[in-house]
């Protein structure tokens, strides 16, 4: 009875019982990443762990919540010591649920073996960053972006700009944006502001500006507050929405300011904008974007984001982005944790990747899949290529999203007139009311 009782009865006590977990669910939310685990990679790592003569039975626990409801999940399932045994967090949650000890190290979770995985040869270092907290790495990633400039060629001809425009500095992009001006472009230039687009103004915005200045919002153990970098970023912001006409102030404000601002890309009325490749992907694919463009490749152009000037970017680079991402990490609490990771490292193969995408393209995190796979997309392969190597991440912490609220206002009230300085200050004196004091903050 015992036995049965805990799901092993004598004639299968040597199966290892495995479960993979993300939010994703057949025929709903992932749809397409829910089937590839349930109709791909269990039956094929199943097989390949007969092989080895070892029976291994994979369960997948489906689950289509909004992302935070998927989150709250995980973490009672692991503070209870419970849940599946291979588990997809956001890359956002990491630093979170390791100082709550959800998570624990790779290597302390399912030995050192974790670190010889063949993959992370095939990870450029700037995307590993993603799995790693306090020098120590948590999880595998899954997969990444990247954020560039997009401009429209058709709209840069007229204003006498070239097609394969690549601004080495800030004042490079304002020229343009001029340039497009006096050629009537209603809106020269769109990079995300307010608090109404949320973290696309964080992401899309001021920490790539930030870090074009020179700027890290987390660094060496403290929150980066009215520092030189922040004001330039915003004073950047200023030149676009001070009554320049180089951008529209009030798209910035709008409850759906950010679609809006598709619309009108797509629409042939914005000049220059900053966003991520699920613009490329998702917006204007002119088969099943939200704002189509049926001449995108013709038309849409994209360049990488410049420093304010040549190698004044964080690490003294020329060109900047952010990225964010997903991650496949080990239940610390597995019974077989040298499995769940074979599991996992299973799924980030290149014949797992190459499947999974064969559908629905995207950036993996192997080089060496991407060299094959994004031939076709030159985005992609350019995000993959030129971007990701000189990346950067959102610091995983769990006061990350109220500090990333407080850049938005910063951006929002330099929007709506105020002072890049003053601004700064009031973002420092609010920072420092999160994080716990001034002894936690840099300026």
């Amino acid at each position: 009875m015992a036995l049965t009782a805990c799901g092993q009865s004598s004639s299968d006590a040597d199966t290892i019982e495995l479960t993979i977990t993300q939010n994703a669910i057949a025929g709903g939310k992932n749809a397409a990443a829910a089937d590839h685990i349930a109709k791909w990679v269990i039956p094929k790592f199943e097989a390949a762990q007969k092989a080895k003569g070892k029976d291994v039975k994979v369960k997948f626990v489906p689950s289509g919540v909004d992302d935070e409801q998927y989150k709250t999940k995980l973490a009672l399932d692991l503070k209870s010591k419970k849940g599946a045994d291979v588990i997809d967090i956001d890359g956002i949650w990491a630093g979170e649920f390791a100082e709550a000890g959800y998570i624990k190290p790779l290597s302390e979770v399912a030995g050192a073996e974790t670190d010889s995985w063949e993959g992370w040869s095939q990870i450029p270092e700037a995307v590993q960053g993603l799995t790693t907290y306090n020098d120590k790495k948590y999880a595998l990633p899954i997969g990444t972006d990247g954020r560039v400039l997009y401009f429209n060629k058709t709209l840069f001809q007229k204003a006498g700009l070239p097609a394969d425009w690549q601004p080495k500095s800030w004042q490079e992009v304002i020229d343009a944006g001029n340039k497009l001006k006096t050629a009537g472009v209603p809106t020269p230039i769109q990079i995300n502001a307010g608090t109404a687009m949320g973290e696309a103004t964080s992401m899309q915005g001021v920490l790539p500006l930030l870090a074009g200045a020179g700027g890290e919002i987390f660094k060496d153990g403290k929150w980066s507050g009215a520092s030189q970098p922040l004001k330039d970023a915003l004073g950047l912001y200023q030149q676009i929405y001070g009554g320049s006409g180089l951008g529209d102030p009030k798209l910035q404000q709008e409850a759906k300011g950010r679609d809006k601002s598709f619309a009108e890309f797509a629409d042939g009325k914005i000049g220059i904008l900053m966003e991520g490749d699920y613009f490329w992907r998702g917006v204007v694919n002119p088969t099943d974007g939200v704002a189509k463009m049926a001449d995108r490749d013709q038309v849409v152009g994209f360049a990488m984001i410049p420093a304010i000037q040549p190698g004044k970017g964080i690490r003294g680079q020329d060109f900047v982005s952010m990225s964010g991402g997903a991650l496949r990490t080990i239940n610390p609490n597995s019974k077989h944790p040298k499995e769940a990771f074979e599991l996992a490292a299973f799924t980030l193969s290149p014949e797992a990747l190459k499947e999974e995408t064969k559908q629905n393209v995207r950036i993996t995190p192997r080089t060496d899949v991407n060299k094959e796979i994004l031939t076709g997309d030159p985005l992609l392969m350019f995000i993959s290529e030129k971007v990701l190597p000189l990346t950067a991440y959102r610091p995983p912490m769990a006061v990350y999203p109220q500090v990333s609220a407080a850049l938005q206002e910063a951006t929002a009230q330099v929007v709506s007139g105020k002072a890049p300085d003053q601004a700064a200050a009031d973002y420092q004196a609010k920072l420092e009311g999160l994080v716990g004091g001034a002894g936690n903050v840099a300026s």
